[in-house]
């Protein structure tokens, strides 16, 4: 997707005759790295070739497969090393070859201070040090002694043990704590509200959990007389040692003290088995009451070695930067992949990761900037973010500096597509941008939802490096797919891990089936050692989503559409649950519609909404507050951030604006919003209409905008 160029003709032609100059220079060192040996001797292509080539196959040569990666056709593969077959035994072998490296790292807080804003608003911002780290050995130890001093305090194996924190070190030491302990652990969201805090932990009957301060003052503290079976707190802050105004029976101790403790007492561990419940996690409630999933150690094991085999020259030297809900598969299988290799991986939050963000004191740096990772995993929505405010800043610049931007953001993109790379535009141009992030960054994944073929393109571009965009689910540990780091395609999700085979599924009633052409599409289905046990008490819900066959393999339905593509990359294309019918029988595909219009700059944020009794989709905006204001400068429309967004006259200069990006999009007549609401606030896990990797929580937005979708359709 090319930038539009709207340029002086001389120059356009200066710029193309030191790009022909350059290309003529640089001409054979490029072809001849373009060609690299493998260690058995033979070789490989360009990229480009590498990237046309087979990711996989058709088991059965059937179109609806099952489809496996071309290097697992005869067995999948379940764990990285012989014997490493538990998550106790990984963090062990992990520390036997790499003791004195760095594992964990925090950034120290120098100091933190009130920021008053223009509209009368109190920030709070933070000067931060240099990174504190933990080597292999300490973590190791750290994670014994807690393990042990929580057997002291009570907590048998396999009984289940909750731990409601923010992303941090003491996390990973808690959780290969209980791994090493056999105690399954219970993860919840941080961000969760207090009624699915409480059903996860009676569900689950806990009597122990993991905590930080903040959160026991803030969220744990006003539920705990609902949770009647919980007795112990750990706190992992170094926190005061009273703590008035707690039921009776509740012992709160700090994680400190617990350790000491368990340095002391002589607590014998019961070692897992691989079949052992290792997480019951729970899901982020995107499509109602969150449901625990149980999740084995050998579960987790194989998830991990299937992503591993997707990052070349994955080792010790990498550094991790781990800022995503830990509680999110995603983020908790991308830190025990770096686990496993020796990588460090530094700890960070959404509102310190950049120099930009809202809690870093201007002129103070981001931990990007500090820590300068070479791993990053991200959601969608964070990279649409990123791409929207440089694209903003391209805008802002001087007539020249846009030029050359322009220039060599479509020259790189031509580029990419044969295959090649770009060292003097890199250097020259996209270094800066390249440097929010740290500069160093090598890999990003990304996962959680969507990625749009425009933010791919960016990142690829700007950032000098691949974007392995991947499909997973809570039932499959995170793992399905990853593309190959070499792949510059877009909208596709790359072939199966190693790990797992998928198969399709006629799915009559959205008109979906294998023998469709070009290719075959149909529901989803993952199956291998990394699909989990299934849900914690959900005996029906375990029936319809997870079955077994014939062969003994577990599978499961993820309601996912998707479509094998020849060269055996998978595309995801619908969603059963999204999928609403219109009175006049139009289906229409609310995350289809979500995903092209996100592309439209006036747009943070959307939600698609139909009902079936109407003719036509709604839809719910959170608009971009820079360039909303540019639109409404143009027809002197004046008023409040919060009166613009109840303005009938704007929302009507929006819809304007959103109907035209749904037609460049080739969105069809009825699948475009007819009518919409703007919301000048934007939607965070904090107000509970987002999950923590930023899905919409329909239910929730439902609830939030009915009084707004009866008018929309008539009723007011």
């Amino acid at each position: 997707m090319k930038l539009k160029e709207d340029l002086n003709p001389m120059l356009l032609l200066l710029f193309h005759l030191m790009v022909w100059i350059y290309t003529v220079i640089t001409f054979l060192p490029s072809y001849l790295l373009s060609w690299v040996s493998r260690p058995d001797g033979n070789f490989y292509g360009s990229e480009e070739e590498r990237a046309k080539r087979a990711k996989a196959r058709s088991v059965l040569g059937q179109p609806e497969g099952p489809y496996r990666a071309v290097s697992s056709m005869k067995k999948l593969v379940t764990s990285l090393h012989p014997g490493v077959d538990t998550l106790d035994k990984m963090f062990e072998y992990a520390a036997m070859r790499f003791p004195h490296r760095d594992c964990l790292g925090t950034r120290e807080v120098i100091s933190e201070e009130d920021e008053r804003q223009s509209n009368g608003k109190v920030f709070k911002k933070v000067i931060l040090g240099e990174y504190r780290w933990l080597s292999y050995k300490d973590t190791l130890t750290a994670a014994s002694h807690l393990g042990s001093g929580l057997a002291a305090l009570g907590q048998r194996p396999k009984t289940n043990i909750a731990i409601f924190c923010e992303t941090r070190a003491e996390w990973i030491i808690a959780a290969q704590a209980c791994f090493t302990y056999n105690f399954p652990l219970v993860t919840i969201y941080s961000t969760l509200g207090g009624p699915a805090i409480a059903h996860g932990l009676n569900e689950t009957q806990v009597t122990h959990i993991i905590t930080s301060r903040e959160l026991l003052e803030t969220r744990l503290k006003a539920i705990l007389t609902d949770v009647p079976r919980l007795q112990h707190i750990i706190v992992v802050d170094n926190a005061p040692t009273a703590w008035p105004g707690y039921p009776r029976g509740i012992s709160i101790h700090n994680m400190a003290a617990v350790q000491k403790l368990g340095a002391r007492a002589d607590s014998g561990r019961k070692t897992p088995l691989p079949s052992d419940i290792a997480v019951i996690m729970y899901t982020s409630g995107s499509t109602g009451i969150p449901k625990g999933v149980m999740i084995s150690h050998s579960n987790i094991i194989a998830g991990i070695t299937g992503m591993a085999e997707r990052i070349p020259n994955l080792c010790e030297e990498d550094t991790y930067i781990g800022y995503l809900p830990l509680a999110h598969v995603l983020e908790l299988s991308a830190e025990l992949v770096c686990v496993s290799h020796g990588c460090r991986i530094g700890y960070s939050s959404p509102q310190t990761l950049a120099d930009q963000s809202t809690k870093i004191k201007k002129g103070s740096k981001g931990d990007t900037s500090m820590l300068q990772p070479t791993l990053m995993a991200a959601v969608p929505e964070i990279m649409d973010r990123i791409y929207k405010n440089v694209m903003t800043k391209v805008e802002e610049m001087n007539c020249v500096q846009r030029t050359l931007f322009i220039l060599a953001y479509n020259y790189k993109l031509e580029q990419l597509a044969k295959g090649y790379s770009t060292p003097l535009c890199d250097r020259l141009v996209f270094r800066k941008v390249r440097s929010l992030l740290g500069g160093r960054t090598r890999v990003l994944l990304s996962g959680g939802a969507p990625l749009s073929a425009a933010t791919q393109r960016f990142m690829n571009v700007c950032f000098c490096c691949p974007v392995g965009q991947g499909y997973g689910l809570t039932e499959t540990c995170g793992a399905g797919t990853i593309s190959e780091l070499w792949d510059y395609s877009t909208g596709r999700v790359g072939g199966p891990l190693v790990c797992c085979e998928i198969k399709l599924k006629d799915w009559v009633e959205g008109g979906y089936h294998s023998t469709d052409k070009p290719y075959p599409r149909g529901e989803i289905l993952i199956g291998g050692p990394n699909v989990t046990m299934g849900y914690y008490k959900k005996d029906a819900k375990n029936q319809e989503d997870f079955f077994v066959d014939e062969n003994g393999q577990r599978w499961f339905s993820t309601g996912d559409i998707g479509e094998f593509q020849e060269d055996g990359c998978l595309k995801i294309i619908d969603r059963k649950k999204d999928l609403v019918k219109l009175q006049a029988g139009e289906y229409v595909s609310l995350g289809k519609v979500e995903a092209m219009l996100k592309n439209c700059p006036l747009i943070d944020n959307i939600c698609a909404y139909a009902n079936s009794d109407e003719t036509y989709v709604i839809g719910f905006v959170v608009p971009n507050q820079k360039h909303l204001l540019a639109l409404v400068d143009q027809y002197g429309i004046r008023g409040s951030w919060e009166e613009l967004c109840n303005s009938k006259a704007v929302e009507e200069l929006v819809l304007r604006v959103i109907t035209e990006a749904a037609l460049a999009a080739q969105l069809e007549r009825f699948e475009i919003p007819r009518k919409i609401r703007l919301s000048p606030e934007p939607w965070t896990p904090e107000t509970g209409l987002v999950t923590d990797a930023f899905k919409l929580k329909r239910k929730e937005l439902k609830t939030h905008y009915q009084d707004d979708i009866e008018r929309m359709y008539g009723g007011k």
